[in-house]
């Protein structure tokens, strides 16, 4: 029995994200359990022997060999890297076939005014209110409300400033919804973490002019899609 297969098998069993490491433990697990129970040395199947020192480059290496298969199979689905792990999925190409066995739920659509929100606190974050109304010069509480219902952003906090500010920041629903597995994956994400931006008056900082605009529209999932 083959590691890519048992990889492969573990990832069809599921629809939640597995991480390289609760594969590798269930794979050494269950070779563990197979040659203990086994009454004579000569029972235990010569594959066990490997899988008990399976680690997490293993597992990867088996998720690369999957990709590659499926690749050269055609196949319509792939597996992709999310926050919290690997899953199998649809590729994009499929995407419109799919989502119609879920015709309740719509693709999140978000307007210009949101985008904006959302790129401001998806580099800046964690940042008030008044930090992300300052580079956009109007109110934000609507929007900010809209991406919170919609599970994008999430309050993170408080800041130390007069009267204790939430803080906001991203979710994992974020990356998700713009296929990227950390925040460092955005569009110039370490470019655009350094440019200056105004600053809330309570924050007491030397404001200056934005330099350039931030801008995040939802990202092709290089042929992938839930």
């Amino acid at each position: 029995m083959e590691l890519t297969a048992i990889v492969e098998a573990l990832l069809f069993a599921t629809q939640e994200p597995l991480p390289l490491s609760q594969m590798a433990a269930a794979v050494k697990e269950t070779a563990k359990d197979i040659q203990e129970a086994a009454n004579d040395p000569s029972e235990i199947p010569a594959y066990i022997e490997p899988l008990l020192v399976v680690d997490e480059l293993s597992i990867r290496e088996a998720i690369d060999a999957l990709i590659a298969h499926y690749e050269v199979d055609g196949r319509a689905f792939t597996i992709a890297e999310r926050p919290h792990g690997w899953r199998l999925c649809a590729k994009a190409d499929y995407a419109e076939w799919c989502r119609a066995l879920f015709p309740g739920k719509k693709v999140q659509r978000l307007s210009q005014p949101a985008l904006e929100t959302l790129a401001i606190i998806a580099y800046r974050q964690p940042i008030t209110k008044a930090g992300i109304e300052a580079v956009r010069g109007v109110s934000v509480d609507a929007m900010v409300q809209q991406l919170v219902d919609k599970g994008l952003i999430k309050i993170e906090g408080r800041a130390e400033l007069p009267g204790k500010p939430l803080l906001y920041g991203t979710t994992d629903a974020f990356l998700d919804h713009f296929a990227v597995k950390n925040l460092d994956e955005l569009p110039n994400s370490q470019e655009l973490r350094r440019v200056k931006l105004p600053s809330a008056p309570e924050e007491q900082l030397t404001s200056a002019p934005e330099e350039r605009q931030l801008s995040l529209e939802p990202q092709p999932q290089s042929g992938e899609s839930d």
